[in-house]
């Protein structure tokens, strides 16, 4: 299973939109795509669902950790009724490892000294866990665990180190030390980088491929990737595009000495998600390499909800100035001073409402919002050689991330 984070529906070119995710559109031209998906309008709730085949309130992840009440429904804590997928595999001879973000730790149960009952090498069911605990990581000096002991990054960012790329590396190495040990033994490897979540840091060769290609703002960008969408048949040919809502600036309104800055934001963010792709397609090709790839059911979530608007209308070089309430301290002169350190070791950045609206498309409203779709439904595709007889099909069956299990 490979989960993304916060990618809308109109954002990979798998289901129509301007990002690059050429493996995720090989996988789908030799497997089957979902255009009726859903996932929930949060991290957390759609990680606890997909992990136990059950709905986010009844394994208690109502929101996200971060605001667990005790309220039933809300606590963040997995009845031990409910077991997870990987422990059911495991109990019935899998090798099972996670790498990524779990983020479905109860907040004072996720420091270095537990108690680890609900981390992925405990009560989680998987062998091997290589990752992050919380909801969002630097990506270029993350805070790091090797099962439950707390380590440092291999490597620095000027020596060219990012959390996506070292994911892909612990993946691959497990999946070969996995077929070489045990190569009569099934495994389950779950991949959730931290990716596309903000900060969007990534490689600055990587946002270059975009340069100019969003001067024209998200209104043009939702009309582009709503015909692409109806070319490919990923939505319906009677399909309409729904409206912006007022709440959304149009881009015409948008302050011109802002333009440029706005384009950069998006430029990083198209660059972060086709380096993330890059780097699923390494731990896709490691298992073609070992010849496990016709028999291995993979399953790529792109988006474990829609695209996040936690960036204000601005965007944001810092994002945890808007989080703290200190927004109008990134003014447009200070965005336009840093727009070359976007993405960059020294941001924290994330993009403007106006593209998260942008690459929820064709729907409403965004990450968070778990009405008109936007929040909830997520491309996903599935790759079975030996199981699928029709590669290169779309479905239309109402799923959820539940039914994975």
């Amino acid at each position: 299973i490979v989960l993304l984070d916060d990618v809308g529906f109109g954002a990979s070119t798998a289901f129509g939109g301007p990002c690059a995710t050429p493996n995720a559109e090989k996988l789908a031209a030799g497997g089957l795509s979902y255009n009726r998906f859903h996932t929930t309008a949060l991290c957390a709730p759609t990680r606890a669902a997909m992990l136990s085949g059950r709905n986010h309130h009844s394994v208690g992840m109502g929101s996200i950790t971060e605001t667990a009440t005790s309220a039933p429904g809300n606590s963040s804590v997995r009845p031990n009724t409910k077991a997870p997928l990987a422990m059911t595999l495991k109990l019935n001879g899998y090798s099972t490892a996670q790498f990524g973000k779990c983020h479905e730790v109860p907040v004072w149960q996720s420091s270095p000294l537990g108690p680890f009952d609900s981390w992925p090498s405990a009560g989680g069911g998987f062998e091997t866990f290589y990752g992050f605990i919380g909801g969002e990581n630097n990506q270029w000096d993350p805070a790091l665990y090797d099962g439950f002991t707390p380590v440092e990054p291999p490597a620095t960012p000027e020596e060219g180190y990012h959390l996506t790329e070292d994911l892909a590396d612990q993946a691959v190495n497990w999946i070969r030390q996995q077929k070489s040990l045990m190569p009569d033994r099934p495994f389950f490897a779950y991949f959730a980088p931290g990716a596309t979540h903000a900060p969007h840091h990534v490689p600055k060769e990587w946002p270059a491929k975009y340069a100019g290609q969003f001067d024209d703002g998200w209104d043009a960008l939702r009309e582009k990737t709503f015909a692409r969408q109806k070319e490919m048949g990923v939505i319906p040919a009677d399909a309409q595009l729904t409206p912006r809502c007022d709440e959304i600036t149009s881009w015409d309104d948008m302050p011109d000495d802002m333009k440029p800055v706005l384009a950069r934001e998006m430029e990083v963010y198209a660059g972060f998600l086709e380096h993330t792709d890059h780097h699923v397609g390494r731990v896709i090709d490691a298992i073609d390499e070992l010849g496990a790839l016709d028999n291995t059911i993979i399953y790529y979530i792109v988006g474990d909800n829609g695209a996040s608007a936690e960036g204000t209308m601005n965007g944001a070089f810092n994002e945890m100035a808007n989080f703290n309430g200190m927004a109008a301290l990134e003014t447009p002169e200070f965005m336009q001073s840093k727009m070359d350190e976007f993405g960059t070791p020294s941001a924290y950045n994330h993009y403007s409402v106006g593209w998260a609206w942008a690459m929820c498309t064709p729907f409403q409203w965004t990450k968070q919002v778990a009405s008109h779709w936007g929040g909830t439904r997520n491309g996903l595709v599935i790759h079975w050689p030996k199981g699928i007889q029709q590669p290169g099909g779309i479905r239309g069956q109402f799923t959820s991330v539940i039914d994975i299990v």
